[in-house]
């Protein structure tokens, strides 16, 4: 029979239950295991995993009980930004005792809050041998990965590689009080969602099958700014919501970046990437373009093929059925069906599965999620300053954004 890969969950939150409801599209890996510093909430995704049949699935005591239990096979790692570091230590300190045998780790995005913990997560990864994966799922979304291939062969092979590349991911705020709290989460919303933005920019603008290298990154130019969480009827909302006050300790609810690249063909190239908090809309859109001599191309997610309209005398119950972060409930929405399919989880967990199980080869490691830090905190310093930075910067491996730090005022606050 075909091996099947076990798979052990770090973290239990929104962003682990769509990877397992993703799990459902994965014919040859099975969702074995929860760990959570909360327990509850491991044992509710262990028994929502079992439910959708991708398991069978347990909660575990703490990670070194679910790695050294030979059922799990490799760790989907997806905790919280501050516990990233920790949670590595606790995998690899079982891995040095040998108590354990994985054959790979996957982490979530962003790799680390900043450039010495992402590379200390390298280094940990690198004294033990364990193959690895960095999760970005809108690299693997449908959208993108057959328009960029679309592009590619038809308008760039006739007329010339492609030359401007924009993506956005918007919407009105997280879910959790952490992702609020720059020292918890390492920065706003530039690190929280512009390590998708940078990689999607330049993934479109490298030609299918080459290394992401072939498009190198040599100068970033950043803007910050809270346009609506640090305005006082909205920051007494987010105190009462999330406790957390923005008037005293901000972050960033917008960020934009464009970055310029190099390409190995002699070319200059221009990706543009902007993340945002303060959205306001149906729920989370995730928009691309790619443009090129004589084509381009166009995505937002939500651009359904699936509408719904209520009018003032539906007076529904708040939620997500509709879209992530849903916004409303009343009036003309889009529906997004198929979500973990639509923004990419499903491509990138059956990919990360074989290459565990050694049928493909990584698309992205956790040196791609390194070089992204490096440029979310070249974009950090880039705003600071108020110029455009050579990449990489000299000492970025020592800098902590003064968001992280505390120290950061929006202008005019």
């Amino acid at each position: 029979m075909t091996p099947r890969l076990g798979v052990g969950f770090v973290g239990s939150g929104f962003n682990a239950r769509f990877h397992v409801q993703a799990f459902r599209a994965i014919r040859d890996a099975d969702v074995r295991g929860v760990w959570s510093p909360h327990a509850e909430r491991a044992a509710e995704l262990a028994a929502y995993a079992n439910a959708i049949d991708v398991g069978p699935a347990r909660a575990y005591d703490s990670i070194a009980s679910m790695v050294e239990d030979p059922a799990i096979d490799a760790i989907w790692l997806t905790g919280p930004n501050h516990a990233r570091v920790e949670n590595v230590e606790a995998i690899v300190d079982v891995l040095r005792r040998g108590r354990g045998t994985l054959k790979g780790i996957a982490i979530e995005k962003p790799l680390a809050r900043n450039v010495a913990e992402a590379e200390r997560v390298a280094a940990l990864l690198r004294e033990v041998g364990l193959p690895n994966g960095y999760l970005e799922d809108q690299l693997f979304a449908p959208a993108i990965e057959t328009g960029h291939a679309l592009l590619w062969a038809r308008g760039a092979a006739a007329t010339g590689r492609p030359y401007l590349a924009r993506a956005a991911e918007e919407h009105g705020g997280p879910h959790a009080p952490w992702f609020w709290r720059g020292d918890l989460q390492g920065g706003g919303v530039l690190n929280d969602m512009m390590c998708h933005s940078v990689l999607v920019v330049r993934q479109l603008l490298t030609k299918p099958g080459a290394p992401l290298a072939t498009v190198r990154p040599v100068r970033v130019t950043a803007h910050i700014a809270s346009l609506k969480w640090s305005r006082a009827e909205y920051a007494a909302q987010l105190r009462e919501r999330m406790g957390v006050d923005y008037t005293r300790q901000p972050s960033e609810d917008f960020a934009s970046t464009t970055i310029e690249f190099a390409t190995d063909d002699g070319h200059v190239v221009i990706g543009e990437a902007t993340t945002s908090w303060s959205f306001v809309g149906a729920g989370l859109r995730l928009s691309a373009e790619l443009l090129g001599p004589e084509y381009s191309m166009r995505w937002s997610s939500l651009d359904t093929g699936l509408t719904l309209f209520f009018s003032r005398a539906v007076q529904g119950r708040e939620g997500e059925d509709l879209v992530e972060k849903q916004n409303a409930e009343t009036g003309q929405m889009p529906v997004v069906t198929g979500e973990p399919a639509a923004y990419g989880y499903e491509a990138e967990d059956r990919h990360f599965a074989r290459v565990f199980l050694g049928k493909e080869t990584p698309r992205l490691t956790v040196d791609d999620g390194l070089e992204v830090v490096k440029l979310l905190m070249t974009a950090y310093r880039s705003a600071e300053e108020g110029r455009t930075l050579d990449f990489p910067p000299e000492g970025i491996e020592g800098f902590v954004p003064a968001v992280a730090r505390g120290t950061w005022r929006p202008r005019g606050a």
